[in-house]
């Protein structure tokens, strides 16, 4: 469950924001003199030497599309960009670098490292630790704290990707390993609509975290596959993710979720308990599962 953020939770942000965005350049007409923008330049680097497609570009930043269309024209009109239809799927558009791009982006890398030198240049040695700590921390929470949840098809290559690196963690934690045997399929088949839904959750448009809601009667739902990054973990996503999936069912029309989980993952147990989720008996005949879960859904 979310808490409201304190006038002074956001009082220190919104002063940093300040100063941060001051010190660096971010109201600069021609950020770090390169002649663009702030917008511009970030899109350029977030493109890089290799390239990006679209999509890509669009959930890693979080742009609204009409104005990223508007960037990548400004960028294709310096001669610094090509946008082209990807040769793996014409309906999606790539965005590669030209040698005159790629060069910008060499000398926008150099004169960040520059500003960014000149700014920690006046600390000592252990006020940059500090520094280097505290900002650590903050772009890792920062991070977490603006993680995208969204649906997916559960055949889709990122939910069989975030499922995968799921399967491959049990079998490393549980003693005896972990065979998924056809799980992968039987019970990832219960997670289509309209009685079921799978959501993946993203950080700057990379998967770290995944759940499913399958149907167990038709007023209770189970939560399956339920997955957090081991570098993401600690940030509150696992709890985030849970809550996201008890919505899913609740919208989907159930009043209870269950779920199962090993007695290894004294992490998961803790979380669930936390939540407001008790005990129960067996429900199902999961080889691996130790513990057994229930929580009525509060209506709306």
């Amino acid at each position: 469950m979310t808490t409201s953020a304190t006038p002074t939770d956001t009082r220190i942000l919104r002063s940093f924001n300040r100063a941060w965005s001051q010190r660096v350049g971010v109201m600069e007409e021609s950020f770090l003199g390169t002649g663009r923008s702030f917008g511009a330049s970030r899109l350029l680097f977030e493109i890089g030497t290799s390239g990006a497609g679209v999509l890509e570009l669009r959930r890693r930043l979080a742009l609204d599309s009409g104005y990223l269309s508007r960037l990548l024209r400004g960028l294709e009109d310096d001669g610094l960009v090509d946008v082209r239809p990807d040769p793996a799927d014409k309906r999606r558009r790539l965005v590669v670098p030209t040698a005159a791009g790629r060069r910008a982006i060499d000398r926008l890398e150099d004169r960040s490292e520059e500003r960014a030198a000149h700014l920690v240049g006046p600390l000592g040695p252990s006020q940059r630790r500090r520094l280097s700590e505290a900002l650590a921390t903050a772009e890792r929470l920062i991070r977490a704290a603006t993680v995208v949840v969204d649906p997916v098809d559960v055949s889709s290559a990122e939910a069989v990707a975030a499922v995968r690196r799921y399967f491959a963690e049990l079998d490393e934690r549980f003693p005896d390993g972990f065979d998924p045997g056809d799980a992968a399929t039987t019970d990832m088949a219960g997670m289509t609509p309209p009685h079921g839904s799978f959501l993946v959750g993203r950080v700057d448009g990379t998967v770290v975290a995944c759940g499913g809601v399958q149907p167990h009667t038709r007023a209770i739902a189970e939560i399956k596959r339920m997955w957090v990054d081991r570098a993401w973990r600690g940030c509150g996503l696992g709890a985030r993710m849970l809550v996201a999936l008890e919505d899913e069912a609740r919208r989907l029309g159930y009043r209870e979720v269950y779920l199962d989980t090993n007695s290894t993952l004294v992490e998961a147990i803790s979380m669930y308990e936390r939540s407001g989720y008790r005990g129960i008996e067996r429900y199902n005949d999961n080889p691996y599962a130790r513990r057994w879960f229930a929580k009525r859904l509060p209506r709306p």
